[in-house]
This record gives structure tokens, C-alpha cells and sequence, in this order.
């Protein structure tokens, strides 16, 4: 089972925030997932961004793979990736 951490869209037209999640590759983006690790809210100023970095590590070391956005997240969140 291919297993990504990507980016789960929420929130009204127009004001979205994201949840940080594991989930399984063929599974749509809003879809069914394994775990939530976060969520990322880009309408606040300044961005907030709030990761379990524990979490993340664990899943990481089990051979998830992060998207480009997240592993961007990762880094401001002070997660080597």
C-alpha cells in the first residue's frame, strides 16, 4: 500500500485551511485516511501551521512519502525531510 502525507482541503469557498494527513496514494484528495497530523491555515496572517512532528517522524520512518507542498511544511515546522 503505497502510503502519502498530503494536504486534505476543508473550509468554505473562498477560506480554505488544509489538514495534514496520511493516506493511502489512490485515495482522492478529500477522501478516506489513515491519520490527521496537522493542518495548515494559509487565510491567517501570519500562516499558521501546526504539525506533530512525533507523528510525522513515525510515518516517515515507515516509508510514507510527503508531496512537495508538505515537505515545504515540514521545513517551516522544523522537520528535516
Amino acid at each position: 500500500m503505497p502510503v502519502r502525507i498530503r494536504l486534505k482541503r476543508m473550509g468554505a469557498k473562498k477560506k480554505p485551511f488544509y489538514r495534514v494527513v496520511v493516506a493511502d496514494s489512490r485515495s482522492p484528495r478529500d477522501g478516506r485516511f489513515i491519520e490527521e497530523i496537522g493542518y495548515y491555515n494559509p487565510t491567517t496572517q501570519p500562516t499558521t501551521i501546526k504539525i506533530d512532528l512525533e507523528k510525522a517522524g513515525v510515518w516517515l520512518s515507515r516509508g510514507a512519502l510527503p508531496t512537495d507542498t508538505v515537505k515545504e511544511l515540514f521545513a517551516k515546522a522544523g522537520l528535516e525531510v
